[in-house]
């Protein structure tokens, strides 16, 4: 008997289901363009920046110091990442005898699942924790760190713990929505992990960041009452000014905005105000951080984030269906491999849209403050107590530069000087 099957019309339902997944995906594509032509745009103007010799503002023996400190500090992180993605590339080896190890302790695949991200977390953690002590060494080699081993072991528990719920948490979610959900598990975890980006942001200050450091409130009412007046200028409102107790750590100094809403808040290190840097130098950086706010850089962050998580999520998905499926737990440390690999590869990417945004954190910095010769002076101090690179190679810039390179931001203080200063001759 001959069965009639009516292959016209299978042939046209089947083109019509192509053809609406290739509109879906140029329609995601387009959005995702429009989005990142619109995180993209800063409101610095173009600059004739002019290429500076670095002898020109830090003294040679500086410079040589800080090139013997930052040649081995430079080959410790390069070191790190290289046995983090070998110890990866085994854990993904051994993974399924890791996970039916854990199976029997774990009693149902999200619960081993859990178990499996924890064990890699912290194979990652043990086995880059060697190099992290010689690193440790490095710092109060050349005066960088005041911290003793104890307390260093101490933070770097309390560090891998975070992650360590940090990751299980990730993989209880993926793991349960992909028995629940099948296939489709990745259109409902992208969302989830992009919702979680935001608490992360609004909760961190509350709750990570006072494992680490206690906070007060910055004591000096004239340097508060300057901040304050600058926010208005940058036409942001201050809430919080807090100090961070970083001088049992470190001897550099810093700044940070961090927090959402209610949370945020502007952190000067304590290693900022001993005496180091001048009043006008700490108005430039509180103009720099609170720049950071009026131009909504935590917001435009997490928006890049979204961007760059969902088709991280994606090729999570991809690489583990080629093996059955993320409902297999032996399957984990594939997906954090994958994860981790995709992060190295945008890490670029990342950095080039910090620098970027630092860049214009800088800017308005200048124009609230119009006080280039500060700012300038800034640069250099900051340069010299962390023993930065003035002007890095541009292998180390283009992969690990968060931030301009101190040469790149006096120059921009330069170009500023140079369009605020009126022609000869002129009325």
């Amino acid at each position: 008997m001959e069965i009639p099957v009516n292959v016209g019309d299978d042939g046209h339902s089947h083109g019509r289901r192509t053809l609406a997944k290739r509109a879906g995906l140029l329609a995601l594509a387009a959005v995702w363009v429009v989005s990142g032509f619109f995180l993209w745009r800063t409101s610095v103007p173009r600059l004739d920046i002019p290429h500076l010799d670095p002898r020109d503002y830090f003294d040679a023996a500086e410079l040589s110091r800080a090139d013997d400190y930052r040649r081995v500090s430079r080959a410790l992180l390069l070191g790190s990442l290289v046995v983090q993605l070998v110890v990866m590339g085994l854990l993904v080896w051994k993974a399924r005898p890791l996970a039916d190890a854990l199976g029997g302790i774990g009693r149902g695949r999200v619960r081993t699942g859990i178990l499996v991200s924890i064990a890699v977390a912290l194979a990652l953690w043990l086995t880059t924790l060697p190099l992290g002590a010689v690193s440790l060494w490095w710092r109060r080699r050349y005066g960088l760190s005041t911290q003793a081993a104890a307390g260093w072991l101490r933070d770097q528990a309390v560090a891998v713990g975070v992650e360590c719920l940090l990751v299980a948490a990730a993989a209880a979610v993926t793991l349960g929505l992909a028995a629940w959900l099948s296939r489709s598990w990745w259109l409902a975890a992208a969302p989830l992990f992009v919702l979680a980006g935001v608490v992360y942001f609004v909760a961190q200050p509350l709750v990570v960041q006072p494992l680490f450091n206690t906070f007060h409130p910055l004591a000096d009412q004239r340097l508060t009452a300057e901040i304050k007046e600058l926010g208005a200028k940058e036409g942001v409102t201050v809430d919080k000014v807090l100090v961070a107790d970083a001088s049992r750590r470190t001897t550099t100094a810093n700044a940070y905005v961090s927090g959402l809403g209610p949370t945020k808040r502007v952190v000067f290190y304590d290693t900022m105000l001993d005496g180091r840097f001048t009043p006008p130098e700490l108005e430039s950086v509180a103009a720099h951080e609170l720049g950071h706010v009026a131009r909504s850089h935590i917001w435009k962050g997490l928006g890049w984030f979204a961007l760059l998580a969902i088709p991280g999520v994606l090729l999570v998905w991809w690489f583990t269906e080629r093996r059955g499926g993320l409902p297999d737990p032996g399957l984990v440390p594939l997906a954090i491999a994958v994860a981790l690999v995709y992060s190295l590869l945008v890490m670029p990417f990342g950095n080039l849209v910090s620098r970027r945004y630092e860049a214009e954190a800088d800017w308005m910095a200048l124009t609230a403050t119009n006080d280039p010769e500060s700012f300038i002076r800034l640069e250099q101090r900051l340069t010299t107590t962390s023993l930065g690179d003035p002007d890095p190679p541009d292998w180390s810039n283009l992969i690990f530069g968060t931030h301009p390179t101190p040469m790149r931001r006096i120059g921009m203080a330069v170009a500023f000087r140079t369009l605020a200063s009126p022609a000869p001759g002129g009325s």
